[in-house]
């Protein structure tokens, strides 16, 4: 049985065996690996006992390819990355000693500069970004509705900490967590691939649960941009899903919450950017109240 196994929703991404590699070399404990190929397998594979892969006879979208690998997984824990992704020495093993069963843990995060396979050399000042605060949801016909993670620097020392939101391209949980309290990755209202983190970090937070930075240990994630493109494409939709969510979670609509929305952003973390006094009013304003 192994300590961990780590999940990989994959698409086209010529980065995938570096990943699976980095993975096994760096974990720490007793790790699998389970790959969902959506569409052509990736090239060079990687053949190893401990690397399974799940390749249907046609794309499922990157929420069902969650699902999927989090189903075969045998560990206890689980840890879903991208495709493109390095990752620091014993992560596993770190993030397994420090974890509680109603959490969801991220490692801290770092540029992955994926030519040399190594933490990008910055000169800004955006990474290491340990949080990521919610951006206030705004309407209009230029951009998006929903509500999104933006990276927060804050000066606080404390190595594990709690955290608004996250990226998504990677994070921690039990499988019995993943499964019997958030009930999986669901389509309804988000499609295929939409707010992934906004899911599991409201469901977490206004469940019961948190969500922790865990600073003792990182991995470096590639921002593709225009030079490696998407290798999961954006469904149709996607902008829709992002508004359904908003509304979703404003009004309080999830099932079994312990905690009401308005908790999160004026008790758990009052003055986070973007979220005047008045947001109430203003999201009232904007009509998201129903």
């Amino acid at each position: 049985m192994p300590d961990l196994s780590v999940v990989i929703p994959n698409r086209n991404c010529q980065f995938t065996a570096k990943t699976i590699e980095d993975v096994l070399k760096n974990a720490g404990c007793d790790v699998e690996v389970i790959v969902n190929i959506d569409e052509e397998w990736p090239d060079p594979m990687v053949f190893d006992e401990r690397v399974h892969y799940i390749h249907a006879s046609a794309p499922v979208g990157l929420r069902q390819a969650v699902n999927n690998c989090v189903a075969m997984a045998k560990a206890k824990y689980f840890l879903k990355t991208d495709d493109h992704c390095a990752f620091g020495p014993d992560f596993g093993k770190i993030l397994i000693e420090n974890h509680q069963d109603n959490w969801v843990q991220i490692p801290r995060r770092y540029a992955l500069d994926a030519e040399n396979w190594k933490i990008e050399e910055r000169t800004d000042n955006k990474y290491p970004v340990d949080y990521m605060y919610l951006d206030f949801p705004r309407k209009g016909k230029d951009h998006d509705d929903g509500m999104h993670g933006v990276p927060w620097k804050r000066d606080r020392t404390e190595e594990i900490d709690d955290a608004p939101s996250m990226q998504g391209s990677c994070y921690f949980m039990t499988k019995d967590y993943f499964n019997n309290f958030l009930h999986g990755l669901s389509e309804v209202g988000y499609g295929q691939f939409a707010q992934e983190s906004q899911e599991i970090g409201f469901k977490t937070w206004l469940g019961g649960g948190a969500l922790k930075v865990n600073k003792k240990t990182w991995y470096a994630h590639l921002h593709k941009g225009n030079k490696y493109g998407r290798m999961y494409h954006f469904p149709g939709g996607t902008v829709e899903a992002s508004g359904w969510s908003a509304s979703h979670w404003l009004n309080n609509e999830e099932p079994g919450m312990v905690h009401k929305f308005e908790w999160l952003i004026d008790e758990m973390f009052p003055g986070m950017p973007s979220w005047d006094p008045n947001w109430k009013d203003q999201i009232k304003e904007m009509g998201w109240i129903k």
